[in-house]
């Protein structure tokens, strides 16, 4: 049994939970990633972990099922338990939601409900709020609607750029999310 890191760009989340995984000895390994980007960054990180990454297109399937169906075969062919997603920019359909029921998570960048879908930490910092954060659920049909685990404020301060509130973003993702996951794999604890 094992984790499957899902994702679709830099690879900066992945990173973080494998490196985490490793140093808090997790009872379930990250070994594989799948990224739906040819050429993503994501793609090196792995490498780098010595995770096993897979790209799988979705421009080479004639649908989202056809696209789930590969992606399942290969999870179940190397007994993934859990599916994380870090940065995966699609939507999870019912082939996989109803493959790993509770089972798939995700960490989105802001207090949700607040600013779901894409582009988060753009419309938080320009609305403007004086707190957003981090958020990590459960996924389910809807855009960033599954039941949440846990959540993480981040103030924007005076004097903050989108670009320094970004990363103030990221470090609280990556404190947050290896902590979330562990607890879930450990038992279904709540962090």
């Amino acid at each position: 049994m094992a984790i499957a890191v899902f994702a679709s760009g830099n690879g900066s989340n992945f990173q973080a939970l494998v490196e985490s995984s490793r140093r808090e000895n997790w009872p379930l390994p990250i070994s594989l990633l799948i990224c739906d980007r040819p050429g993503a960054k994501v793609l090196d990180r792995a490498r780098a972990c010595e995770v096993e990454a897979i790209c799988v297109n979705p421009k080479a399937f004639p649908d989202k099922k056809a696209y789930e169906e590969s992606v399942l075969a290969h999870l179940r062919q190397r007994k993934i338990e859990w599916i994380v997603l870090a940065g995966y920019m699609r939507l999870i359909g019912p082939t996989l939601l109803q493959a790993f029921p509770k089972r798939i998570v995700n960490i989105h960048p802001s207090l949700l409900p607040a600013f779901p879908g894409l582009n988060a930490i753009e419309k938080a910092f320009s609305y403007p709020v004086k707190v957003s954060g981090v958020t990590v659920h459960y996924v389910d049909e809807g855009i960033d609607t599954g039941p949440i685990l846990a959540q993480q404020p981040v103030a924007i301060e005076e004097g903050d750029t989108l670009e320094s509130f970004e990363r103030k973003i990221h470090l609280a993702e990556h404190q947050l999310y290896p902590r979330v996951i562990q607890a879930l794999i450990d038992g279904g604890k709540k962090s």
